[in-house]
């Protein structure tokens, strides 16, 4: 057995998918159910109940990921500490991100950790929210970038950075001939929202709710340049993260506004699972975002 049959075991057991477990290592779902089997061979034992619908593991099975988790943590750290002892910072970082974190937030941070780290070959996906977290629970990314993070027993949550929520609107909306925009400005106005999962729209929500406010939500979207192009043909107004117009409020194509009754934050955090061992890259990458080190 190899190292990498082991792995492709864990994933397997995490994901309980042959396709994904194929995916996150770079194999076809054939070569997954072959590993399997061979290794029911080695060890002359089921290792999968497949009198059950659902996936399941034996209790052989069970004992066999157990330890393999074990030698897989053990193998990782062991790289981790020839990595430092070798003062190298290398490999691969895979990152998991919300849309709007990934587009605004963390490209100084990654342009300033590239410079650093010439080494390291960062990955960025951009995901759904929910996804992100799916993405670090099931070893797909390495660190997640998320906002609003809700305390969870299986993952670490590393404040990064805060983004005021402001009120954004088109040049052309009939509010903008307002020097300031009350919350009671904003009752019943044409709104376009976050889908109602994200968690900048659960906030929102909020927000609007405790200032006893009412909006007509015209659109909804699951990312935040789609909502403001829906904002900038007057579809209605919405209130997003600052970081995501600034772009378009200093060429006037947005008009923004600030929320009243003090900031609204949004807090954003890097997550990643935890107990996990991380590389020196990983650590220098976690590290350079607490420390707000932007290029």
């Amino acid at each position: 057995m190899h190292i990498q049959n082991f792995k492709t075991f864990c994933d397997l057991v995490e994901t309980k998918s042959f396709s994904k477990a194929a995916r996150l290592n770079e194999v076809t779902q054939s070569a997954v159910s072959q590993q399997l089997k061979a290794m029911e061979a080695h060890y002359d034992m089921l290792i999968i109940d497949r009198n059950q619908k659902k996936f399941r593991l034996t209790p052989q099975g069970t004992a066999l990921y157990s330890t393999f988790k074990e030698i897989l943590d053990l193998y990782e750290k062991l790289n981790c500490e020839i990595q430092e002892m070798r003062n190298i910072v290398s490999g691969t970082i895979q990152i998991s991100t919300v849309n709007s974190i990934g587009l605004h937030e963390l490209p100084p941070y990654l342009k300033s950790f590239i410079k650093q780290f010439p080494s390291v070959n960062a990955r960025v996906e951009y995901r759904r929210a929910n996804l992100v977290y799916e993405d670090v629970l099931h070893g797909n990314a390495d660190l997640g970038l998320v906002a609003f993070p809700p305390p969870h027993k299986d993952l670490t949550i590393i404040p990064f950075a805060n983004d005021e929520l402001i009120i954004v609107m088109s040049p052309e909306h009939r509010l903008t001939k307002k020097r300031s925009i009350s919350m009671n400005d904003l009752s019943g106005v044409e709104f376009v929202a976050f889908e109602r999962d994200i968690p900048t729209r659960k906030a929102t929500d909020e927000i609007l709710a405790k200032a006893g406010i009412e909006v007509q939500v015209v659109m909804e979207f699951d990312n935040v340049e789609t909502v403001k192009r829906a904002i900038e043909i007057n579809a209605g107004i919405a209130i997003l993260p600052a970081s995501t117009v600034i772009t378009e409020s200093e060429r006037n194509q947005l008009v923004i506004y600030k929320l009243e009754g003090g900031i609204h934050n949004r807090p954003l955090a890097v997550i990643h699972k935890k107990n996990r061992i991380l590389t020196p890259a990983l650590r220098s990458f976690v590290e350079l975002m607490q420390n707000g080190e932007e290029e």
